[in-house]
C-alpha cells in the first residue's frame, strides 16, 4: 500500500523530488541496459555535447561541465551516483560528511541563537539544498539519456569499432 501511495504521489507531482529521483534512476537503468559493452566508451570524448545547442542551459554554459575525460568515465560516474542513491553512503563517507556539516554549521552560526532562529535557518538550508539536488538530478538524468542515445548512434554507425 505504501508503494501505491508513493507512486500516486510522484506521478501527480511532476516536480517532486521523488519524481526527479525516479526519472534519474530509470534513465541510468536504461543507459546500463542499453550499453552492453561499456569498454567501447573508453577514449570517446564528451566534446559532441558542446556542439548540440539543446544541451546548453540558460546561462549559455555547457550543460555537462565535467572533468571526465571520456564517455566511459562519465558512464561510471552516473552508475556510481545511482548506486549511492539506492544504497546510501558508506559508513566512512557518511561519518566524514556529518563531521564536515557540523564543522560548517559551527563556523557559520557559531552554535548560538534562539531555537526559533535555528528552525528558520534549517528551513532555508533545506530549501537551498533541495533546489540544488533537484537541479543536479535533472541534469544527471539528461546526461544519462544523452549518453544512451549517443551510444546507440555510435554503435549503429560503427564508429566505436576500431
Amino acid at each position: 500500500m505504501m508503494m501505491q501511495i508513493s507512486s500516486e504521489f510522484s506521478s501527480n507531482h511532476k516536480h517532486s523530488l521523488l519524481n526527479v529521483m525516479n526519472r534519474f534512476i530509470a534513465a541510468t537503468n536504461n543507459m546500463d541496459e542499453t550499453i552492453m559493452v561499456p569498454s567501447l566508451l573508453r577514449d570517446v570524448p564528451l566534446e559532441e555535447q558542446e556542439s548540440d545547442p539543446q544541451l546548453n542551459n540558460n546561462n549559455n554554459e555547457p550543460a555537462y561541465p565535467s572533468k571526465q575525460r571520456d564517455m566511459y568515465e562519465h558512464y561510471l560516474l552516473l552508475k556510481s551516483i545511482k548506486n549511492d542513491m539506492e544504497w546510501g553512503l558508506l559508513k566512512r563517507e557518511r561519518n566524514g560528511f556529518l563531521e564536515m556539516a557540523v564543522k560548517q554549521e559551527e563556523e557559520v552560526g557559531g552554535g548560538e541563537g534562539s531555537p526559533g532562529e535555528e528552525g528558520s535557518d534549517l528551513q532555508s538550508q533545506f530549501h537551498f539544498h533541495f533546489q540544488g539536488l533537484f537541479a543536479v538530478l535533472s541534469k544527471l538524468t539528461t546526461q544519462a539519456d544523452h549518453l544512451t542515445n549517443r551510444y546507440k548512434r555510435e554503435i549503429g554507425g560503427g564508429s566505436f569499432m576500431r
